[in-house]
């Protein structure tokens, strides 16, 4: 009705621009977008110097999807908006983004997508490699682009959500996580060729699949680290090392190909396959959130056509089981030091071609970004990682191992399979038996020397780790005895008879030959059995009894909070149980730990000795608390 009520009204005045932009209105409300254009056309030869006609034209070309004819439309109407002197114009113009501007802001947003991603990735859909200049031009061309950089003009505030998850979302990609095997296709192979035009042979065949497997997921782009990092370029090389957590973290999907595992095969394959032995394959897992298994014939594993694999019970199952890797982790990983030690034993049984990878694979676990140095030692690039990790969290656990001292410093292994042995957990006592304990201390031992321990142990520095040296905190105690026993020895260890003060008598097995000696026959070198102090260690520290501390880290004592001004009657509170709190540390004290064996160096350092087999010590009387107050920060080479 409203149409022929135009269109009549039309006929009789066919120079009426108000008329014919009812009608252009009420054919686009419609769907009629080609006679919406018609009469905006008929409008614009009406009065050329009119937004009118330009704003109707660049609305019905959208709508049939010719982007580039409506954004020159828009771009006009904009103009003669910004240049036009009637109020309305203006008022109308503030609904607008400026062309300029919102492209502007498009190209940041991709800039800064890209920043963050491999500097190469495979267009799936052509089958070449792109560096980011051409990913860039290729989304610039897309329909994606256009149909963004519309709304984005016609929308004012400037929607820079949408921006970015437009942007997100088309450079969407798929990461590929693999065992390298013999001739990898590498850069030179693939660059300035389509991929799916090569020879299918040998590892090509991998290559060329799973381009298409990503490419008939919907996805654009995909990344293979053979022919994606140009291995030769010593700086490229740097950041694709320190930046590959960061990009299977923010992959689409992660495709996890199983070269071994055969179509036939049923569950537990996965965790006999030989990537789930390589060493960096274990952040390749950790780090995305969405995964998917294929096997040898590019078939999903057990037949699992969901879309995450990471929600499959089974395949977590077995592969907790494998990797020693608790399930929670394996779906809900985040990268940093906490647990540094749980971590390390997860890397300690995985394999790398290069020595130096063993601890590179491992630096976007712990979120630290270290330069790499290829054709160094791989006791030396484990060296840095550890000396990173304690330095930057002065948490020691990472000194809790078994093994060969490392020539970068001795309380460091000198391989990552030193922690497969159990780590040193104390034993927690039962309520009951703290309270009976700390009880009994109390008729032999006075609340004062208690506590002078426990304030002295309180103000001890954080370790700290730099230029391959340690500063550790410890309680020492000097050894006086070293006897070996006798009879034959078991292989290639000895054990020795060892005494020091303050602790019980202890046997310590080694294949070190240490030096024997007693008060009677003293020796000029200074031994000493340590206790490494670990302030981060909450079973040390006990806050079960107060609720509000209960709540604060374990990793300091509330009156230890640099603002002691706000703390009012909290601060009387927490005082009054310093004497309780002792105590409870007194017993703690009191149980076997872990301790190492320390040997002075002529600089008056020390270097850690008989690293290969536990040493558990306890200490001899906890009534005699003087025996526990020699408390050193050591420098251990």
């Amino acid at each position: 009705m409203a149409v022929t009520m135009y269109s009549a009204a039309i006929n009789l005045d066919s120079s009426s621009e108000s008329l014919l932009a009812l009608r252009s209105k009420v054919f686009l409300e419609r769907g009629l977008y080609a006679e919406a254009l018609d009469d905006a056309e008929k409008i614009i030869e009406l009065d050329p110097s009119s937004y009118l006609g330009y704003e109707l034209k660049h609305t019905a070309l959208h709508k049939v999807q010719r982007y580039d004819e409506a954004f020159e439309a828009f771009s006009i109407m904009f103009s003669k908006l910004d240049h036009g002197p009637d109020a309305q114009g203006q008022e109308l113009l503030q609904q607008y983004i400026s062309p300029p501007e919102a492209e502007r802001k498009i190209r940041k947003a991709v800039q800064e997508h890209l920043e963050n991603a491999p500097l190469r990735l495979f267009n799936t859909f052509t089958g070449r490699l792109c560096d980011r200049e051409v990913q860039t031009n290729t989304f610039l061309g897309s329909t994606e682009y256009k149909q963004l950089l519309y709304r984005s003009m016609i929308h004012a505030p400037l929607q820079l959500k949408l921006i970015t998850e437009t942007v997100t979302k088309y450079f969407s990609r798929v990461m590929l996580s693999h065992r390298w095997e013999q001739k990898e296709p590498l850069l030179h192979d693939i660059k300035d060729k389509v991929v799916y035009d090569l020879t299918p042979v040998g590892t090509m065949v991998k290559l060329q699949t799973f381009c298409k497997t990503a490419r008939d997921a919907g996805y654009r782009w995909a990344w293979s680290d053979t022919c994606c990092i140009d291995q030769n370029n010593t700086v490229e090389l740097q950041r694709s090392v320190n930046s590959m957590f960061v990009w299977y973290r923010q992959s689409a999907l992660t495709i996890v190909y199983l070269s071994d595992v055969l179509p036939t095969a049923k569950s537990g394959a996965l965790a006999k396959s030989a990537w789930n032995t390589r060493g960096w394959t274990i952040q390749e897992f950790l780090a995305p959130l969405v995964v998917l298994f294929y096997r040898a014939d590019w078939t999903p594993y057990l037949d699992d056509h969901s879309p995450n694999h990471k929600k499959s019970a089974i395949i977590m199952n077995e592969l907790q089981n494998s990797t020693g890797i608790d399930a929670l982790s394996l779906v809900t990983f985040r990268p940093g030091m906490k647990g540094a030690r749980e971590k390390l034993r997860w890397a300690s049984g995985r394999v790398t071609t290069l020595q130096e990878d063993v601890a590179y694979s491992l630096f976007g676990i712990f979120g630290i970004h270290l330069p790499i140095i290829y054709g160094e030692t791989k006791q030396n690039a484990l060296g840095r990682l550890l000396q990173e990790i304690v330095a930057r969290s002065g948490d020691i656990t990472a000194l809790d191992w078994i093994g060969k001292s490392s020539g970068f410093n001795s309380c460091l292994p000198a391989d990552i399979t030193s922690y497969r042995a159990p780590p040193c957990i104390l034993s927690s006592l039962p309520e009951d038996e703290m309270q009976k304990s700390v009880s009994k201390l109390q008729n032999s031992i006075t609340v004062e020397s208690a506590s002078a321990l426990y304030t002295l142990l309180d103000n001890l520095s954080a370790p700290r780790f730099a230029n391959s040296r340690l500063q550790l905190p410890c309680i020492a105690f000097p050894v006086t005895e070293v006897r070996r026993r006798g009879g034959q020895e078991q292989g290639t260890s000895f054990t020795y008879y060892v005494r020091a003060d303050g602790l019980r008598d202890l046997m310590i097995t080694t294949e070190d030959r240490l030096v024997q000696f007693s008060r009677a026959r003293p020796t000029q070198q200074t031994f000493l059995l340590v206790r490494p102090w670990n302030r981060y260690d909450p079973g040390l520290l006990d806050f079960e009894d107060d609720k509000s501390i209960k709540t604060m880290s374990s990793m300091s004592l509330p009156w230890s909070m640099s603002d002691r001004s706000t703390c009012g009657s909290h601060e009387e509170s927490v005082d009054s149980e310093l004497p309780s709190r002792a105590l409870r540390l007194m017993v703690r004290l009191g149980q076997a730990f872990g301790a190492l064996l320390l040997a002075q160096q002529r600089g008056g350092e020390y270097k850690r000795i008989a690293s290969d087999h536990n040493i558990s010590a306890r200490v001899k009387d906890m009534s005699t608390v003087h025996d526990m107050m020699d408390i050193r920060t050591l420098e251990i080479l």
